[in-house]
């Protein structure tokens, strides 16, 4: 505890305090825009080592990345376009929010699920890091592999109602993340003689072409004047939705930081999960897609849970957690400091200041992003013959600038084409983008299980973790049976 009041008195010093407000405001902008990214921003600002000093460098840094996570549910909210891959699940019910006029709500429940989140990652660094980093650390291939297959069943809950549909969309999902090369040979495969394919497909492109692309075409078929017509309700969740957003938020918070401590697992499939969550232990999961406020709140808690918590095994193991954290161990090296066990030990005054000003910037976020939803809500009011050509245009900036290159604008408008196709012929999205987000580990870590056990299937249920999750994945198909029988029996009653 002494240490941790040590390092708020040198947090709040004005100069740690400007670091930490500079590298929330440009989290929330690279947020908000597709493309950039927080990894782009951070790896441009490596230079900057040679004049900052490390604490202040580390701390701005920290800040884009978890600021980051706030900013990228706007664009989802307003104008279904995400800002960041963990993002992609805050547009099914956040967008229809805004086009029920509740905009101002969304993004409301957003910055306190992302607050709520935030908080709760950083006292999990501060009170229980090094032991539950710990435990990440027995996670193998096998342990991945069956985390993955229990998360893919979640296809279920993102097919509303449309099971076949659902799964085909998902496997056609991993199967583009076949293209590219083979991440354990390094051959290419399905490139079809195009150079620019060996690279793989970037997951923005593909997300902003799957919604940002379709929905503009969609709207202009259908010839939307706005995305929203009409007096605004609400800028503030009240009541009963508050609470249930709220409660969501815990539940999402619990998952975002369960996931958090492992490896490879980033924000997005945590927000997958914790949606799946809210909407199995609803009791009228068909209010799901529909604007629920929970289907934003639980995610967007997740999103910032990981995010936030992936800084225990960064800081207590040295061990990144997702590339953005790769960035900070190089800024950590730069300096000539060793994440790791030793940097609490050798450099505890530097970490535990970098610690403080993360409860620090968790406040300065909500309190740029709470003030700011009355103005980000009347988006929703702007002509579409004025928002639709925006959202193009941001989806053509951000999609070029991933790579620089325009294979990547090429491929968004083939993203864009096929999920306008998939919206006309009443396809459900997220599950392509599921498969697509996932494909990589199920595929990596499948493989090396296999490798391991000599191609035996049983070192999957020898293994207590990963036959724990195998037992999940049973379980988790047997329950989703039954919600699906019972939801289609109570259609009929409702018929008849």
């Amino acid at each position: 505890m002494n240490s941790l009041l040590h390092g708020f008195a040198d947090a709040l010093s004005l100069i740690n305090l400007s670091y930490c407000l500079i590298g929330c405001f440009l989290g929330t902008v690279v947020g908000i825009l597709p493309g950039l990214g927080p990894a782009a921003t951070m790896a441009m600002l490596l230079p900057l080592t040679s004049y900052l000093p490390p604490a202040g460098m580390i701390i701005m840094m920290s800040g884009i990345y978890y600021g980051a996570q706030y900013g990228g549910s706007t664009t989802s909210i307003l104008v279904n376009i995400p800002g960041e891959a963990s993002s992609v699940v805050t547009t099914i019910d956040g967008f229809q929010m805004t086009k029920q006029g509740r905009a101002g709500q969304a993004l409301a429940i957003a910055a306190l699920a992302s607050f709520i989140a935030g908080t709760a990652g950083v006292l999990l660094l501060s009170i229980i890091g090094p032991v539950l980093a710990e435990f990440g650390l027995r996670f193998g291939p096998p342990e991945y592999f069956c985390l993955v297959l229990f998360s893919l069943t979640m296809v279920l809950s993102f097919s509303s109602g449309q099971i076949l549909k659902g799964i085909i969309a998902m496997v056609v999902g991993i199967m583009f993340t076949c293209v590219g090369l083979d991440p354990l040979s390094g051959k290419r495969r399905f490139v079809f003689g195009i150079a620019e394919l060996t690279g793989g497909l970037d997951v923005i492109p593909v997300i902003m072409g799957l919604f940002g692309i379709a929905e503009v075409l969609a709207s202009a078929e259908e010839g939307i004047k706005s995305v929203f017509s009409g007096k605004l309700k609400a800028l503030i969740p009240q009541g009963q939705e508050l609470k249930r957003g709220l409660l969501a938020s815990l539940r999402g918070t619990v998952v975002g930081c369960a996931l958090g401590l492992l490896p490879g697992i980033g924000p997005t499939a945590g927000t997958f999960i914790s949606y799946d969550i809210e909407k199995r232990i609803s009791k009228n999961p068909s209010k799901f897609g529909t604007g629920c406020i929970e289907g934003v709140a639980a995610p967007e808690a997740a999103n910032n849970a990981t995010a936030q918590v992936g800084f225990i095994p960064l800081m207590t193991l040295g061990i990144p957690t997702v590339p953005i954290m790769a960035i900070l161990i190089a800024a950590f090296m730069l300096y000539g400091l060793t994440p790791g066990p030793t940097l609490f030990t050798q450099h505890g005054r530097l970490t535990w200041n970098i610690i403080a000003s993360m409860y620090i910037g968790n406040v300065m976020l909500v309190v740029l992003n709470l003030p700011l939803v009355g103005l980000w809500a009347r988006l929703c009011l702007v002509p579409y013959r004025i928002l639709g050509p925006l959202i193009l245009g941001i989806c053509f900036v951000g999609g070029y600038s991933m790579r620089n290159s325009m294979f990547d604008v090429w491929s968004m408008i083939f993203f864009g084409m096929m999920g306008y196709v998939m919206k006309r012929r009443n396809w459900p999205i997220p599950p392509l983008v599921l498969g697509f987000i996932l494909g990589p580990m199920f595929e990596q870590n499948l493989r090396a299980s296999l490798g391991f056990s000599g191609g035996s299937i049983l070192i999957f249920v020898t293994r207590p973790i990963s036959a724990t999750f195998v037992g999940l994945t049973i379980l988790s198909l047997i329950l989703s049976w039954k919600l699906l029988r019972k939801g289609t029996s109570a259609s009929k009653e409702s018929i008849v």
